[in-house]
Formats: structure tokens, sequence, C-alpha cells
């Protein structure tokens, strides 16, 4: 879908990114097949004597199906450059250069192969590790390195670290055997997350691919269980790969908001977020998630880890969130002859968005064949923070507030928190957050209208867990963006449009599928929410992982 009557990508990508000063911003793209076509990947070679032939028959056949999807696979000669960096070794008052083959920073994926170290090869890390020890503690006395010159440091010693122009941009992906154990339905989710992130920390990469000759698996850091055959290929690459590797899985900076504070104890949205989380403990859908400390043992991996993070010092699975009323001033809708009268806004079309003399935005867009014209709210929800644990979440330090206001980004802190020494960040999945709240006030408000509550959780609902009134699900057919991307925000928002569109304003409850990642359920009213997903989860038809995705899959072919 390029577009939803009237209103275009860039429009929708610029106003729940919250590029509202007319920045430069990249527009969304929803498509895979022209997400392959802005893709660069590199492979590297093969170590000496590899010896898993099913490994080595998939990755010939996964640059084949790439390149024949319209990604460009650029030779490793010609996607690396030697890079050097010289380093002061304390206490031996020596200089030391070390050489490696960096991947060029316009690379969008490198892929490997699981590279399992000799006695020889441990022994090197080992030495490594004692150096950059050595070396940030004397003679850096804790000052940071780039992860780019981490990598250079340890990177002789280690085949699983690569060194990386520009580790922002280029994805480290690892093909290795299937885990059998870690794709079973039968796991509890909660063992799948210290196997799935041992994982990403072992072969130090975003994505990991199992390969079986039977089945494919993918793992990045949302924990998914995707299984595919092997012989679907076609659609694990268009629909699981290529988005992952377009969009990356990337926390917002703090750079994109205004930054202020808030009370927490004086906003009844952040009293009922609490509400919402501390009644959901029982149903085990927000498990704990990780402490970065207690699961990268090695300084080095933590200092490549935490900067990736930007200061984050967990990572949690789920979210939960409390959308307020949106905030209008003056008329909501107006007629298209006060439309003719407004003024054009700077970065958007003026066929979609234009501004009154009071200030306020508004969008027309096409809603059951009728054209509307309504304002753009000031929008504002409180969230978890990340890393927070969402069931036992203080009122006074947990919950963030955050704003789409005049179309930029606002972030409100607990009042006395120091953005440059706290660990109280904005969730990852902030753009679905937007993308839900702004995408209620403009197509289904009377589902908004006394604050709308939201969850997110890893896993999915059977279909026959929506109740045929007033319940909908969408988004099991989209391609797997990631979270932490606002091409998520803008599935969302388009899934509210879509399920208007075909069920008319009167929502109860609304179920998004982020295939891979997990689901977002948001809802007219608190208590019936709990009541769905309790019951739900007691009649074990909601649970973590992805064994009831087929489900979803079978309703959505049937609609």
């Amino acid at each position: 879908m390029a577009s939803f009557q009237g209103l275009s990508l860039q429009t929708i990508g610029r106003l729940i990114g919250g590029y509202g000063k007319a920045e430069s911003f990249n527009p969304p793209v929803i498509d895979p097949k022209l997400m392959a076509q802005k893709l660069k990947v590199t492979f590297r070679p093969l170590p000496a004597n590899y010896q898993n032939s099913v490994v080595s028959a998939f990755r010939e056949q996964l640059k084949a199906k790439l390149e024949s999807d319209g990604v460009e696979i650029v030779p490793w000669e010609a996607a690396t450059r030697e890079s050097q960096y010289d380093i002061d070794l304390p206490l031996i008052q020596r200089k030391r250069t070390i050489y490696s083959q960096a991947v060029k920073a316009d690379i969008n994926a490198m892929i490997d192969v699981e590279r399992r170290p000799s006695a020889m090869g441990k022994l090197k890390v080992c030495i490594a590790e004692n150096l950059y020890q050595l070396y940030t503690r004397f003679w850096l006395k804790d000052r940071k390195l780039s992860v780019s010159k981490i990598a250079q440091f340890i990177s002789w010693a280690e085949e699983n670290i690569h060194d990386l122009e520009d580790p922002t941009n280029t994805q480290v992906i690892v093909l290795t055997d299937l885990d059998t154990e870690f794709i079973s339905p039968h796991l509890n989710y909660e063992k799948k997350i210290p196997i799935g992130v041992s994982t990403l920390v072992r072969t130090f990469s975003e994505i990991v691919i199992g390969v079986s000759e039977k089945q494919l698996s993918i793992l990045n850091m949302n924990l998914s269980d995707s299984v595919f055959p092997a012989i679907n290929i076609d659609e694990f690459v268009a629909k699981s790969l290529i988005p992952k590797v377009y969009v990356p899985i990337m926390p917002l900076s703090l750079s994109r908001f205004a930054i202020d504070n808030y009370a927490p104890t004086d906003s009844a949205y952040a009293q009922k977020l609490v509400q919402l989380g501390n009644a959901l403990e029982p149903t085990g859908l927000l498990p704990d998630g990780f402490k970065i400390d207690d699961v990268v043992k090695r300084k080095s991996h933590r200092d490549i880890v935490d900067w990736m993070a930007k200061g984050r010092t967990g990572v949690s699975y789920g979210f939960v969130a409390y959308a307020e009323p949106p905030q209008y001033v003056g008329d909501v809708e107006i007629s298209e002859q006060a439309w003719q009268s407004l003024s054009p806004v700077a970065g958007y079309s003026s066929d979609e968005l234009r501004q009154s003399d009071m200030g306020r935005w508004y969008l027309t867009f096409v809603a059951h064949g009728e054209q509307r014209f309504r304002q753009v709210p000031d929008m504002w929800l409180v969230s978890s923070r990340s890393g927070a644990n969402k069931t036992h979440l203080s009122l006074e330090q947990d919950v963030v507030r955050v704003g789409l206001k005049g179309g930029c980004l606002h972030l409100q802190l607990p009042t006395g928190t120091d953005p440059n020494t706290s660990d109280v960040k904005p969730s990852y999945d902030l753009y679905v957050m937007i993308g839900l709240a702004l995408g209620a006030s403009l197509f289904a408000p009377s589902l908004i209208e006394q604050g709308m509550p939201m969850v997110h959780f890893h896993g999915y609902p059977l279909d026959q867990w929506f109740a045929s009134d007033k319940e909908y699900c969408t988004g099991v057919e989209n391609p797997s963006v990631p979270c932490g991307t606002y091409e998520s925000g803008v599935f969302n928002f388009l899934g509210l449009q879509r399920l208007v569109e075909q069920h008319g304003t009167d929502i109860l409850l609304a179920g998004l599928v982020e295939p891979d990642h997990g689901t977002n359920i948001v809802a007219k009213d608190l208590d019936y929410l709990l009541s769905r997903l309790q019951t739900g989860v007691s009649e074990q038809s909601i649970s973590l992982g992805g064994k009831n995705f087929a489900s979803l899959e079978k309703m959505s072919a049937l609609a």
C-alpha cells in the first residue's frame, strides 16, 4: 500500500517521526521490493577448511535470492578497505599499529558464518581482552572509544568481531546451525530470552539465521522465534530478512526531543499506566528482560553494546503505554471552503496538510468516500521507560511522558531526573505508540476520546480470541520491520486506517500484528482491555512466542 486515500507515506512518516521543522528525513519505505533496491550487502569469505555443507549451500542460495530480489551484492574486496589504528600500550611504553579490513560505511549488511575459536584463538582473545582493559583503565582513564575503535582494538584476536566503518548502518548477519531448542514451541519464552541473547552476544551480530536442511529461523534482539520451511526461502528473504536489514533496530536519540520535566504523581494517566502494568503481572505477557552487564561479561563487548544502546543498561520485552485524549484548539473539523483559506506548511504537501491562522494543522483525507478536513491534535502519552520492569513500575521514576506537538517530539521526564546521568530513556517502540495514538485520533476518535491503553507483547493471540463484535485484527501480512523504526509506526497507523475502512469507527479493541515481533493491543477502556487479556491467557488463546501466528495467517487469508 503506497498511500491511503490521499495521505502519502511522506506525510505520514514526517508526522509520526516528529520531523515538523521541515528538516530533511528519509521517507518510509514499506514495500520489500523497494527496500531491496536500496540495499548493499557483502558476504565475508568462508574460513579455510569450512566444513558445514548445509550452511555453505544455504549461503550460496541466499546470495542468489538476494540478488534476484534487487539487492546489490558487493564483492568482499570492493566492500572493504584496509584500516589502521595506532595505540600507545600502557606500562610497557610501546606503540602498536593494528591493521584490519573494515567494511565500508555504505554497506547495509555483512553476512558471515559463525566462527568457533580454536584453543589458540581463545588464548588470543584472552590476551586482547586484558590489553583492552589495561588500555581503557590506565591510558584512556575510562574515556569512551567508538564502536569502530573498540572493534579495531580486538578484531585481530576475535574472528567474530568485525571492523565496521559505520556500525549504525552496517548490520552483521551470521549463518549458523538451527537451534532446535530455541525454536521449540514447548520452550517457555522466559527461557528463550537467555538463549537468544547469548547467541547474539556469542556471534556479535544483529541477526542470526539458523539453518537446517528443512527449516530456517531468524533471530534478532526482538527475540522472535519465527521459523520458515527451507523451501519457502522466497518468503523468508522478502518478508522477514530484507525488512530487518533495511530498518535496523536503533533506539531514539535524546537529541530528537525537546526535553522537559513533569510530575507523574499529578498525572491520572501515569497512575493508570502503573495500574495496567501491575494487573498484567499474573498473565506473564511482560517477562523480565535482561541487564546488559549480566549477559555480556567482557568489558570490550559491554562497551560496544553500551554505545549502540545509547546508554541503556538493559533490554525488556513488551511495553505498556497510555495515550491521553487528543488536545484540540479551535474547530476539530472544518469545511472544504475553510480548508482552501489555510496556508502551506514547510516540508509538507499543501494537498495534504495546511495550517490555520492560529497555527493549527489540518489534514485532508477520504474516509468512506467522504472528503474530511481534520485537525492534527497535540498528542501526549505516558509509557514505561526503556528497560523498566513493566509490571512493577515506579510512578515517580519509571514513567515518561511523550508528546507530538506542532509536528515535533517532546519528552517529559519525572521531576528531578537528569537526562545526562539517568537511565530514564524513551521506549524503543515509541514510534509505534505515536502511530497508534495519532491514527486513533484521526480515524477512530471514539477509541481514544477517554484515553487509550496500549499493550505490546512478544507473542500472538489465536484467531478465535477476537470477539466477532467490535474486536478486530490486522497486520499479519505486513513485512516484519523491527521496533524502534518509524516504518513500524507507519504500519500501525495504516493498520488502524484499514480497520476503520473495513469495519467503521466503533471499535472496542484492536490487535495490530507485527510479524516476527509480536502484537499491539489497544482498547477503548482499561478494564475491558485487562479483562480480555486475562481471559485470553487463562484460556490459553494468548501466548508468548510464535506458535499462534499460523492461526492469524489463516484468518487473514480467509478475510
